[in-house]
């Protein structure tokens, strides 16, 4: 699958992107820096799952490109791994 047909990833991407936008207008409006980092960080956290969908589905494709299509039960322990990769 090409990860331009990934919604999860494309969803991610567009509200990092939302957040960074209203990021620069809330410096432009000399607005509080609190809410501002709080604001960046929200961006940081969106960027960072997008990453974590973007390796994961790239780690897939190239698996199915490998051995082929992936049984049931392959793809059950391909999402456990992907669940521990959170943790790194």
């Amino acid at each position: 699958m090409s990860h331009a047909f990934n919604k999860d990833l494309i969803n991610r991407l567009k509200r990092a992107h939302g957040h960074l936008a209203t990021i620069v207008r809330m410096i432009e409006d000399n607005r509080d820096a609190l809410e501002t980092a709080q604001q960046l960080q929200a961006v940081v956290s969106a960027l960072d799952k997008a990453k974590k969908v973007l390796v994961a589905d790239h780690i897939e494709h190239h698996l199915e490109e490998a051995i082929g299509p992936l049984s049931p039960e392959t793809r059950e322990k391909l999402g456990k791994l992907t669940e521990l990769a959170k943790y790194l």
